[in-house]
């Protein structure tokens, strides 16, 4: 399976991530992206679309 991480850097809780992947994510107390679990994701997701729910490009999967 591949991993998914969150750069806080970038991200700016907009909180599309955690609302479109409520199984894959949560917030973290001032509203940035925190990743579930393991951050294993489950073949049955793209990539594509974890990854392209944040508008700063936060996210990655590899």
């Amino acid at each position: 399976m591949k991993k998914i991480s969150v750069d806080i850097e970038y991200c700016q809780a907009h909180g599309r991530c955690y609302a479109l992947f409520p199984d894959l994510f949560d917030a973290q107390e001032d509203g940035t992206a925190v990743v579930k679990g393991d951050g294993e994701l489950p073949d049955s997701i793209d990539p594509a679309d974890v990854t392209g729910s944040c508008p700063e490009a936060a996210i990655t999967v590899g």
